[in-house]
């Protein structure tokens, strides 16, 4: 047995850290502007004049952040079989919440009471 065959497998990332966050940032841009958009031109008196720089913001940050929770898990995904069953479901569930906060952090006080 050599020494090469003793270590793990080595993650093979299939898009680089970059690329995943920018997808996150565009997924989590068009789902806020899906919640902002109806509303934009009928806003509530009571928001400040500028409420929807924050959903705009934050989350598509936080779709940023599930992009680099995808990047993580490729460690799980590189050992094949139920690993990678369990890395993907890993994955979008991670995303999912990601996306999630950033929608409520973004939109309370505002849409989100």
């Amino acid at each position: 047995m050599t020494q090469a065959e003793n270590l793990p497998p080595q993650p093979y990332h299939k898009f680089t850290l970059t690329k995943l966050i920018l997808i996150g940032w565009v997924i989590g841009l068009a789902v806020i502007l899906v919640f902002i958009l109806p509303v934009l031109n009928h806003s509530h008196p009571n928001w400040p004049k500028y409420w929807m720089l924050r959903p705009l913001i934050v989350t598509p940050l936080a779709g940023a952040a599930g992009g680099v929770w995808y990047y993580l898990m490729d460690f799980l995904r590189s050992h094949g079989g139920w690993k990678t069953i369990v890395a993907y479901a890993l994955s979008f569930i991670g995303f999912i919440v990601a996306i999630w906060m950033g929608i409520v952090l973004g939109l309370v006080g505002t849409m989100w009471h």
